[in-house]
C-alpha cells in the first residue's frame, strides 16, 4: 500500500456517440483505464476517473440525417447505449457524462476565452470543404485522398495514418467525400485557429522530459509525439456547422452556422467532467486537487489514433490557458491547469486477421459479447493478450483456449478445490499448525507478488502484471498437487496447515486479480466468508441540470474493502461449498462465432 495518498486523474478517451462500442474500441480506452484505476484505489490513492460521450460534430449530424432524427435524438440514443456497454464491462467511472451538458458548454467557452485573451487563438481566412450536393460543411475526417507528403492512398483530411503528419484537406491529392464519394468544393471561410507553433518549445521540453524516469512514456507514443513537433501548424478550432458549442465572442456566439470544432470541445471534456463531478459531490472546488495540485498525476488512455490530440493539442491548450506558451499570458479565471502526466496509448486490435469495421460487419459489439460470455473472460483476454504495445489479433480459438486453460483450469480450479476440501473436511477456514518450508515458500511467493504486480500496474503494463499474478496461481496449484492433502487422512493437523496455506494464497490471488477480474474476485471474497462489497461496481443514474434536460450518467462508490496487500485469513470463518467461478467453453464456440462473422 502507498505510504502516502496521491491524487490520480484517470482519463479514458471519450467514445463518439454514433453507435455501440465493439471490443476493439474498449481494448484501447476503456478496460486498461479501469484496471489501472482499480489498482490505484486499492493502493490507497485518491482516484478520479472521468469521461463521457463525445456528441458534437458533422458525423453525428450526417448520421442523424440518414436515420431521420435530430442530432440531439441520435446523441441521446447512443449515449444510453454506450453507457450500458461500459456499465456491463464494470467500468468504475466516478462520472461518465456527455458533451451536450450546459456545464460542458460553459467550461469549453471559458477555456476558449482564456486562450483567446492570451493570444493563442486568432481568426483567419481559410479554405473550407463543403458538399456540392448539400451545401453542408465536410469535416476533415470525412475527406479522403492521397497524402501529399508520403503518397499514401487513403489519408484523411486531418491526418495521414501512414506517415503520421497533420494535414489540411485542401492539400490532399484527388480528395473525395467519404459520405457520398463526390469531390468536395473548397470555399473561403473565416475560422478561429489555435496557434500550435507558439507551443513548439514548451511542448518539446515537456515531451523530452517524458523519455526517462518513473513517468517515462511508452516509446511508441513518445516517438510519434516528438516527430510531430517538426512541423507544427496553426489548427482550426471552429467549423461551419450548426451542431456544437457556440463561439463565446460578440458577433459569433449567436451565429447559427459557426461552432467550435468537435475535437476542441471533446478534449476539454476531461476537465468539464471533473468540474461536474465536484458539483455533484456538493463541493464545487473539489476538482482542483486533481487539476492544480503539483503532486497530482494524470493518465490518459486511448488508442493510437488519438495520440496527436492528447500528446500535443490538449497539452498546448492547457499550457496556453495557463499562460505558458511563447506569448506568455496569465492563467484564466479558473487558474493554471496540470498537463497530462502520461498518455497511455494502445495499438489496434484486429479480429480474425481483419480490421474491426462496423460498416463491413467485421465486429463484435460489447453488448453481444456480454450476452454470451463472462465479462471477466473478456477483461482477462484484453489484459493478457490485448494490443498494449503492438497491434494484436483477437481470435475466437485463442479466447476459448485462454478461458478454459487459464481462467477455468488454473484459477477457477485452485479456488474450487481449495475451498471445497476445506468446507468438506472442516466446514470453516482451518487453523494452521507448524508450517513446513514448502508452506512458507508459497506464502512468501504470494506476498512478494504484491510489489511486483503493483509495479507493473503503476506503469500500465497489464500483460506483465496479470501474468505475474497467474504465476502465483500456478505455483499454488503445484503446491496442492505436491502436498496431496487428500492422501493424508491420518494426519488432520497437516491437512489443516496445507489447506490454510492454500486458502491464504487464494485470498492473496483474489486481491492480485481484482483490478482485472473484479466480479469474480467479489465471488471469491464471499466464498471465503467476506461480507459486503469487495470490488465496487458502477451504477447508471438519471441526473438533472438546471436549465437543461435530464440525462443518464455512470457513477459509483468505490471506497470498498479491497486493499493492495496480503491480509491474514481468519480461522473459524464458515465456508460453503463453492460454485464454479468461470464457465468452460465448448470448442464449438469457435465455429459458431466464425460462422456468425461470415454471415453478417
Amino acid at each position: 500500500m502507498s505510504s502516502s495518498s496521491r491524487h490520480i486523474l484517470t482519463a479514458p478517451a471519450w467514445p463518439y456517440a454514433n453507435g455501440p462500442r465493439h471490443i476493439g474500441h474498449v481494448s484501447g480506452f476503456a478496460l486498461p483505464a479501469d484496471m489501472f484505476s482499480r489498482y490505484q484505489r486499492m493502493a490507497g490513492n485518491q482516484v478520479l476517473m472521468v469521461s463521457g460521450t463525445d456528441e458534437h460534430g458533422t458525423p453525428i449530424q450526417v448520421q442523424a440525417d440518414k436515420e431521420g432524427v435530430t442530432a440531439r435524438e441520435l446523441a441521446d440514443r447512443y449515449n444510453g447505449v454506450i453507457a450500458e456497454d461500459l456499465h456491463g464491462l464494470g467500468m468504475s467511472y466516478d462520472l461518465f457524462t456527455r458533451t451536450t451538458t450546459l456545464n460542458h458548454y460553459a467550461v469549453v467557452q471559458e477555456i476558449f476565452k482564456g486562450l483567446y485573451d492570451n493570444g493563442y487563438i486568432f481568426p483567419q481566412k481559410t479554405m473550407g470543404a463543403i458538399s456540392p450536393s448539400t451545401g453542408r460543411t465536410l469535416p476533415d475526417r470525412y475527406i479522403e485522398g492521397t497524402c501529399p507528403i508520403c503518397g499514401y492512398d487513403g489519408a484523411r483530411g486531418d491526418q495521414c495514418d501512414n506517415c503520421g503528419n497533420q494535414l489540411d484537406p485542401v492539400d490532399l491529392i484527388n480528395p473525395v467525400s467519404r459520405i457520398n464519394g463526390e469531390t468536395p468544393k473548397f470555399v473561403e471561410t473565416e475560422h478561429f485557429m489555435l496557434d500550435l507553433p507558439a507551443f513548439t518549445d514548451v511542448l518539446g521540453r515537456y515531451l523530452r522530459g517524458k523519455q526517462n524516469g518513473a513517468l517515462a512514456w511508452r516509446p511508441n507514443v513518445l516517438k510519434f509525439a516528438l516527430n510531430l513537433l517538426d512541423d507544427m501548424q496553426p489548427r482550426a478550432i471552429s467549423r461551419d456547422l450548426d451542431w456544437g458549442v457556440p463561439i463565446p465572442l460578440d458577433g459569433w456566439r449567436d451565429n447559427p452556422a459557426k461552432k467550435l470544432y468537435v475535437w476542441f470541445d471533446a478534449v476539454i471534456g476531461y476537465f468539464s467532467a471533473s468540474v461536474e463531478w465536484a458539483r455533484r459531490q456538493g463541493d464545487p472546488e473539489a476538482w482542483r486537487a486533481w487539476w492544480q495540485d503539483p503532486d497530482a498525476l494524470s493518465y490518459y488512455f486511448m488508442g493510437k489514433d488519438n495520440i496527436v490530440f492528447h500528446a500535443e493539442i490538449w497539452p498546448a491548450m492547457l499550457l496556453g490557458y495557463s499562460g505558458q506558451g511563447d506569448k506568455g499570458g496569465t492563467p484564466g479565471s479558473l487558474g493554471a491547469l496540470n498537463v497530462p502526466s502520461e498518455v497511455v496509448s494502445s495499438e489496434f486490435l484486429t479480429m480474425e486477421g481483419r480490421k474491426f469495421s462496423s460498416s463491413r460487419q467485421v465486429v463484435i459489439y460489447v453488448q453481444d459479447f456480454l450476452a454470451r460470455y463472462d465479462v471477466d473472460a473478456l477483461r482477462y483476454y484484453i489484459a493478457v493478450a490485448g494490443p498494449e504495445n503492438q497491434d494484436t489479433d483477437f481470435t475466437w480459438a485463442e479466447f476459448v483456449r485462454r478461458n478454459n486453460d487459464e481462467l477455468v483450469a488454473a484459477w477457477g480450479n485452485l479456488v474450487n478445490r481449495s475451498v471445497n476440501m476445506a468446507a468438506k473436511n472442516f466446514g470453516a477456514i482451518p487453523e494452521a499448525g507448524e508450517l513446513t518450508d514448502a508452506d512458507r515458500a508459497l506464502l512468501e511467493r504470494s506476498r512478494r507478488a504484491f510489489p511486483a504486480v503493483g509495479a507493473e500496474l503503476e506503469r500500465s503494463r497489464f500483460k506483465n502484471s496479470i501474468t505475474e499474478a497467474l504465476d502465483v496461481v500456478r505455483d499454488a496449484n503445484k503446491y496442492l498437487s505436491d502436498q496431496a492433502p487428500w492422501k493424508l487422512k491420518d494426519d488432520p493437523a497437516r491437512v489443516k496447515s496445507i489447506l490454510h496455506t492454500a486458502l491464504q494464497v487464494v485470498d492473496d490471488a483474489k486481491t492480485l486479480l481484482t483490478p482485472f477480474l473484479p466480479r469474480s474476485s467479489q465471488k471469491v471474497y464471499e466464498m471465503l466468508g467476506g461480507e459486503g462489497v469487495w470490488s465496487g461496481m458502477p451504477e447508471l443514474k438519471t441526473v438533472s441540470e438546471e436549465g437543461g434536460p435530464d440525462y443518464r450518467v455512470l457513477t459509483g462508490d468505490y471506497a470498498t474493502e479491497a486493499r493492495w496487500e496480503s491480509v491474514p485469513i481468519k480461522p473459524g470463518v464458515p465456508l460453503a461449498k463453492p460454485v464454479p467461478l468461470f464457465k468452460k467453453l465448448d470448442s464449438s464456440v469457435v465455429d459458431e462465432e466464425l460462422a456468425r462473422l461470415e454471415n453478417t
